[in-house]
């Protein structure tokens, strides 16, 4: 089990005690310093800002989600429970635009 750009998957952060659904958009690298896997938490609570993709219904959620690029964090592989499906290409550029202007680069 690999992780790959553009998965979502269930993950458990450490938060009130229950997984949540991510976006792993760590770059592909069969050789890795460290095994650990960059991810964008999705979520319900849509702000409506830049710094949030929305991400309507996908299909392997319950709910429209919206992606926060403000908390991108990383996780070890063993927090990663189980993919849940594949992020489209359009909103997967999306998601990577929002996190260009979030850290100015």
């Amino acid at each position: 089990m690999s992780p790959k750009p553009g998965e979502g998957w269930l993950a458990d952060l450490g938060l009130a005690a229950k997984a949540r659904p991510v976006i792993i958009i760590s770059r592909e690298d069969p050789n890795p310093p460290r095994v650990l896997f960059v991810y964008v938490p999705l979520t319900t609570q849509n702000r409506g800002s830049r710094y949030e993709v929305e991400l309507g219904k996908l299909s392997f959620l319950t709910e429209l989600s919206v992606a926060n690029v403000q908390a991108i964090g990383s996780i070890p592989l063993p927090r990663l429970e189980r993919k849940l499906g594949q992020l489209p290409p359009t909103l997967m550029a999306k998601v990577k635009d929002a996190i260009k202007f979030a850290l100015d680069v």
